[in-house]
């Protein structure tokens, strides 16, 4: 594999954008964004409000956390979520914040509240802007990508307006001690469409190679790592491959440090039936799936499967 190149959005050449970012999902079921367009100074005050929400002590953060929603929205504790087939919890906790649905809406009732910490003041008022932003390019992401797939570019806006996306503000402390075979996220797959990843501070996140060998993924400085779930690997056919990936522990000195992390994970509507691609499907590759299924089943399942939600 070459080095994963970094694909500006400034580029005026949409053929080119579009072809770039489906090569690179296509090679490495991962791409690298630059010139995304979300304003530095508000993504500086996630961190900050991020870090501040993760100081506070596990009495406050548990105020945000219903078990009954499978971590959903608001606080899932320390070494809650396993990875699929994995026998080890992962080294983190996080904090889900929502799409906000306009009462009435059809789909209301398969969109659960969101959950603000009563802890951290400015909360809502920084990260309902920012996930708005996060679905602005991923929407126009999947535009460039519907060209690769032979889609009219405008193809997934109705597809994903109401999707159940989630943001999510990961905290994996710092490493203490023997963690018994624990990792920081072990080797998964991730469910949705695509995901938005805004660069981590701390280096660790991997991808695995068709050889079996492991690669470093570290988007450049205000960057954002880009990469395919299993719902878009479904709808064309695995020609884009929703490619394994994890965060390693850190060692030495940086075992000491804290990392922080803002996936996006963008999500179809809850009502659309992942139905195979036409242009997909071939003599060589044939359909892995005719049987649709609905976005908000698939997700179901698969939250059973990585332990956040019962059977």
């Amino acid at each position: 594999m070459t080095q994963m190149p970094d694909i500006s959005l400034a580029h005026d050449d949409a053929t080119a954008i579009s072809q770039a970012l489906g090569d690179s999902f296509r090679t490495y079921g991962f791409a690298k964004i630059i010139d995304h367009g979300i304003d530095p100074q508000l993504t500086k005050e996630a961190w900050r409000l991020s870090k501040e929400l993760f100081d506070q002590p596990v009495e406050a953060k548990q105020r945000g956390y219903d078990a009954a929603i499978a971590g959903q929205r608001g606080y899932t504790p320390f070494k809650t979520e396993i990875a699929k087939g994995a026998d080890h919890h992962d080294l983190k906790e996080f904090w889900h914040v929502g799409r906000t649905m306009p009462a009435g809406h059809p789909l209301e009732s398969t969109m659960l509240p969101n959950i603000w910490p009563d802890s951290v003041p400015g909360f809502r008022e920084v990260f309902e802007p920012l996930y708005a932003e996060f679905d602005r390019v991923g929407a126009k992401l999947l535009s460039y990508l519907a060209v690769y797939l032979e889609l009219q570019p405008d193809w997934f806006d109705d597809k994903i307006n109401v999707g159940n996306s989630i943001l999510r503000l990961l905290h994996y402390p710092p490493i203490a001690g023997d963690t018994d075979g624990c990792i920081r996220a072990g080797a998964h797959e991730d469910i949705n469409l695509i995901t938005l990843l805004l660069g981590a501070e701390e280096a660790g996140l991997q991808i695995l190679r068709p050889d079996g060998s492991w690669m470093d993924v570290s988007p450049p400085e205000g960057g954002i790592a880009i990469n395919v779930g299993d719902m878009l690997q479904r709808l064309c056919n695995h020609v884009l491959p929703s490619t394994t990936h994890r965060v390693v522990n850190p060692s030495g000195e940086r075992t000491k440090y804290s990392r922080y992390s803002m996936p996006f994970f963008l999500h179809l509507n809850s009502d659309y039936p992942i139905s195979t691609l036409p242009q997909c499907i071939s003599a060589d590759n044939p359909d892995r799936n005719p049987v649709p299924i609905l976005a908000d089943d698939y997700l179901r399942e698969r939250l059973i499967e990585i332990g956040l939600l019962k059977a």
